[in-house]
C-alpha cells in the first residue's frame, strides 16, 4: 500500500472511531446534569440512581476521548509533517485553546465525581454543567480547525511561502460557523438517539422500566429538538458550500455538467466512467434554488473543474445520500415523539419503544456519512486550493504498519468501552435493595 493511500485510511479510520467517542463525551454531561436537577427538585432515588449511572459513562468517555484524541494529535505530525509545518502557525490557537478547555472539563469533572456530600449541592450540580459546556468548546474548536482547511484564512501565500499570519481570522474562517452548528446539532441527534434507543430497548423487554422512561424522556427530548433544527443547518451549510467550494457540491449531488436551473438527484447509481447517476429521482431545478435560491441559478458542474482537482464522486454522494435521508428520517421520528407528548397512549404500545430501539445506530451512520461528505468532499486538496494531500504526507515509509497498530488501538478501546457500557445497563437494571 502506498503511503499516502495508508497514511489516509489511518486519518479515516481514526476520525470514525474517534468522533463517536468525542459526541459521547460532548452530549452525555447534559443529560446527566439534567437527571442531577430532577433529584434535587424532587428527591426521587430513581434519578440519584440514574445520574450517578450516567456520571461513569461520562467518566468513561472522557478518557476514552482523550486517549484517542491524542493519538489524533500524534497522528498529524506523524503523517502529514509538511502540512503541520506551515498550517501549525497558522491555526494553533484553535488547538491550544480546545486544549485549555480540556482542562477545565477535567478539573469539572474531578470536582463533579468526588465532590458528592462534600461539595454544595448547587455548586456541585454547576460542575456538571461546566462539564457539558467546556466539552461543547472544545468540540467547536477543534471544527474551527477543520473549517480552516475547507475555508482557509488569516494568511498571504505566495510563491509556496505562508506569511502576515492572523490567527483570529484563521480561526474565525469563512467555514467555522457553519460547521460547527451542524456538528454540534448532530452530535446532539447521534447521542441523544443512541442513548433514547438503549434505555427504549430496556422498557421494551420489560427491565426496570420507571428507570428506563425516566432515561429516555431525557435522551430523546435533546435527539428531537436537535434533528428538527438539523435539516435548516443542513441547508445553511450546503449554502455556504455552494459558495466557497462548487467542486464538492457538484460532487455531493454528482452534477458533471454545468447547467441552469439544476435539478436535485434523489439516490442513484454513480457511473464514474460514464459520468452518468442512474435509477435516481430527479426534481427539477431544484438544485439551484436550494443552493442559491434561485431556480435558474448556475450550478456548476464537475467538468468545469481540471480533472485532477475533482474528488471522488461515488463515495461523497453516497454518503451525502446517507446523511440526509437519515437526518430526514430522524426528524420525522423526533416530531412524532414530539407529539407523542400530547396523545400519551402511544406510549402505552410496545412497537413504541421498538421504534425507538431501531433508531438508536441511525444517528452515528448519519453523521461518519457526514464528515465522509466534508473529509473527501475536499479532495484532492488537505487545504483548500493552497496544498494537496499528496505533497502533506510523510515520505517516511512502513505507514502500513502505523496503520495497522493505531487501528489495533481503536478496536481494543471499542470493546472495553462496550463491555463497560454492558456492565452500566446490567447495574441499572438491578432492583434496589
Amino acid at each position: 500500500m502506498e503511503n499516502l493511500e495508508a497514511a489516509r485510511l489511518q486519518m479515516a479510520i481514526t476520525l470514525i472511531f474517534h468522533i463517536v467517542f468525542a459526541c459521547i463525551g460532548m452530549v452525555m454531561p447534559f443529560f446527566m446534569v439534567i437527571s442531577h436537577y430532577k433529584w434535587l427538585k424532587t428527591k426521587d432515588k430513581v434519578y440519584l440512581k440514574l445520574t450517578k449511572a450516567w456520571q461513569k459513562g461520562v467518566a468513561i468517555f472522557f478518557v476514552t476521548g482523550a486517549v484517542s484524541g491524542t493519538a489524533l494529535s500524534f497522528e498529524l505530525g506523524l503523517l502529514w509533517p509538511e502540512f503541520m509545518k506551515h498550517a501549525g502557525p497558522i491555526i494553533g490557537m484553535p488547538f491550544s485553546l480546545e486544549g485549555a478547555a480540556f482542562f477545565v472539563e477535567a478539573i469539572a469533572l474531578g470536582f463533579y465525581l468526588y465532590g458528592w456530600k462534600k461539595l454544595p449541592e448547587k455548586f456541585h450540580w454547576f460542575t456538571g454543567v461546566i462539564i457539558g459546556v467546556s466539552g461543547v468548546m472544545s468540540g467547536i474548536l477543534v471544527v474551527a480547525a477543520n473549517g480552516w482547511m475547507n475555508s482557509p484564512s488569516g494568511f498571504t501565500y505566495e510563491n509556496g511561502v505562508f506569511s502576515n499570519i492572523d490567527p483570529i481570522q484563521a480561526m474565525l474562517n469563512g467555514a467555522w460557523f457553519t460547521q460547527a452548528l451542524h456538528m454540534t446539532l448532530a452530535a446532539f441527534v447521534a447521542t441523544g438517539f443512541a442513548v433514547a434507543g438503549i434505555h427504549a430497548y430496556q422498557v421494551y423487554k420489560g427491565r426496570n422500566v420507571v428507570l428506563h422512561k425516566k432515561a429516555f424522556s431525557i435522551a430523546i427530548i435533546f435527539a428531537a429538538i436537535a434533528a428538527l433544527f438539523q435539516p435548516i443547518s443542513g441547508d445553511i451549510s450546503a449554502k455556504d458550500v455552494a459558495e466557497r467550494q462548487p467542486s464538492k457540491l457538484a460532487a455531493l449531488e454528482a452534477h458533471y455538467e454545468t447547467e441552469k436551473g439544476a435539478p436535485l438527484y434523489i439516490g442513484g447509481i454513480v457511473d464514474e466512467e460514464k459520468q452518468e447517476v442512474s435509477y435516481k429521482i430527479e426534481i427539477p431545478k431544484a438544485l439551484s434554488f436550494l443552493a442559491f435560491g434561485d431556480f435558474d441559478a448556475e450550478v456548476k458542474g464537475l467538468n468545469d473543474f481540471p480533472e485532477d482537482e475533482q474528488p471522488p464522486v461515488a463515495i461523497v454522494h453516497y454518503a451525502f445520500q446517507i446523511m440526509v435521508g437519515i437526518g430526514t428520517l430522524l426528524a420525522i421520528v423526533g416530531l412524532f415523539y414530539l407529539l407523542s407528548l400530547k396523545w400519551k397512549k402511544w406510549q402505552d404500545n410496545r412497537k413504541f419503544w421498538l421504534l425507538f430501539t431501531f433508531m438508536a445506530p441511525l444517528g452515528y451512520i448519519a453523521l461518519e456519512a457526514g464528515w465522509i461528505v466534508t473529509e473527501v468532499g475536499r479532495q484532492p486538496w488537505i487545504i483548500y486550493q493552497v496544498m494537496k494531500t499528496k505533497d502533506a504526507v510523510t515520505p517516511m515509509p512502513g505507514i502500513f504498519y502505523s496503520l495497522l497498530f493505531y487501528t489495533g488501538i481503536y478496536i481494543l478501546l471499542t470493546c472495553v468501552v462496550s463491555w463497560l457500557m454492558v456492565r452500566q445497563i446490567k447495574v441499572l437494571n438491578q432492583k434496589e435493595a
